[in-house]
């Protein structure tokens, strides 16, 4: 499965054109993809118009969805802010490193666009999806 990060989802439905917003479209509809709590919250909190809110919201339902967070995730993405910050990369964002850990505990890759999962996969060995064609 390939969990999108809501880096990912904030492009597509803002239009942006990026490589990974094309890796997204073409994953739709494949059964490959995964959303989870914390993405859903990070994503949908940031509509202003309800109309656009419930089209969001509408499209994700029908996406498999994780629960990212638990006991187990939180205390090894607490260990793997410790790893990264101890190797001199701080992650900017908790949220990121809880998401992060989810896929490596999981197996899962994960499509980004935020800097902050560089440094995941190469210390901690984070799956990135990149499609090749």
């Amino acid at each position: 499965m390939v969990l999108v990060d809501t880096s990912v989802w904030i492009d597509f439905f803002n239009g942006v054109d990026t490589r990974q917003v094309d890796q997204l479209d073409r994953l739709l509809g494949s059964g490959r993809i995964l959303t989870g709590d914390l993405i859903l919250a990070e994503l949908l909190q940031g509509f202003a118009k309800d109309a656009d809110y419930r089209q969001a919201q509408s499209l994700l339902e029908d996406i498999p969805y994780g629960n990212l967070v638990g006991k187990d995730v939180a205390l090894e993405a607490a260990a793997n802010y410790r790893r990264l910050r101890a190797r001199g990369n701080t992650a900017r964002k908790t949220i990121d490193v809880i998401i992060g850990t989810y896929c490596i505990l999981n197996g899962h890759e994960l499509l980004h666009s935020d800097r902050d999962f560089d440094a995941m996969e190469r210390i901690l060995s984070l799956r990135v999806f990149r499609e090749t064609r």
